[in-house]
């Protein structure tokens, strides 16, 4: 059976049948793949293997931008530290109280962006090893970042924790927005960068 009887006895979609000079059968890629495989056993492992490496690949980048931004994210929460020993501790605490207070301070940026504590995520995730800040994805570190720069800023200017919770908030919110209509792989490269 010709393939154009075929394409029009299954009334087939994705597949195309052309006489003449520069005439040919045409498929979409997927179909085309699959037909190849199908025929060769060899051609099938080499889409396999060649899937598993852009996957492998693909991981691997992801897993950098991950700790880039949980880097980013703890470089920054030592000037968020630093903004409170500044501004939030008076000297007559006790080592104790000074270490609640950093606590404190780190479970408001928690809860204002994952909505709990980092108590209440080790409550509903024993099993899970590190915490709530290394479960985060690349967006959400980010905005962490961004979030303790901005709530070390926030400090200076004496804002209560009240008032940095409502700026902070709104802060995350537009920032996720924005972010989740990002495709970082669309971002055009820095001239000199590696992958150009």
């Amino acid at each position: 059976m010709s393939p154009s009887k075929w394409i029009e006895g299954v009334n087939a979609i994705g597949i195309v049948s052309k006489a003449g000079r520069y005439g040919g059968t045409y498929a979409h890629s997927d179909i085309a793949l699959e037909f190849a495989s199908w025929i060769s056993a060899s051609f099938r492992l080499l889409v396999v293997k060649d899937y598993q490496r852009l996957k492998k690949d693909e991981n691997s980048r992801l897993s950098l931008n991950w700790n880039l931004n949980r880097e980013i994210a703890k470089l920054n929460y030592r000037i968020h530290t630093d903004a409170i020993k500044d501004h939030l501790i008076p000297p007559e605490l006790t080592p104790e109280q000074i270490g609640y207070k950093y606590a404190n301070e780190a479970d408001m940026l928690n809860v204002v962006l994952f909505g709990k504590t980092a108590k209440q995520w080790r409550d509903a995730n024993p099993g899970k090893k590190g915490n709530i800040r290394d479960e985060a994805n690349l967006n959400q570190l980010l905005v962490l970042a961004n979030m303790e720069s901005y709530n070390a800023i926030l400090i200076g200017q004496g804002k209560t924790m009240s008032e940095r919770i409502v700026l902070l908030r709104e802060l995350a919110v537009k920032q996720m927005e924005t972010l989740s209509m990002v495709n970082m792989d669309n971002l055009k490269r820095l001239p000199g960068s590696d992958s150009e």
